[in-house]
């Protein structure tokens, strides 16, 4: 089996997070291990092979994280909520995701038809 290698900057927090997950991905991808992405194992694999996949995965995206952004993620054990949780933590946090944000705010208008109530939950 050949070996591949990729140079990823390790995501240290401050670097744009939609880029370096962007690029994980396509690394997940080229290792196929995209299919670990999912919450749910697929009926396709048997567990043990899911389970080498998954660790496989978890490990690809621990070792592209710095030690202070590892550190906050360290008790998941999941490679999905692993991402999710980064997702949470990292998205909103960049300066262009701030102003599209606020581009929407700003820019957002009711129906007059509608009521004002299913807006605000």
């Amino acid at each position: 089996m050949a070996v591949i290698k990729f140079d990823i900057d390790k995501f240290d927090g401050i670097t744009n997070f939609n880029l370096w997950q962007v690029q994980m991905m396509t690394i997940l991808i080229q290792g196929n291990l995209e299919m670990i992405l999912i919450e749910k194992k697929s009926p396709d694999i048997d567990k043990s092979e899911w389970d080498r996949l998954h660790k496989k995965a978890l490990s690809t995206i621990q070792l592209c994280l710095a030690n202070n952004v590892l550190q906050e993620v360290l008790m998941e054990k999941m490679t999905f909520t692993l991402l999710k949780w980064l997702e949470a933590l990292y998205t909103t946090k960049s300066l262009a995701n701030r102003f599209v944000l606020k581009q929407h705010l700003y820019t957002f208008r009711i129906d007059e038809s509608e009521h004002l109530r299913g807006h605000i939950s």
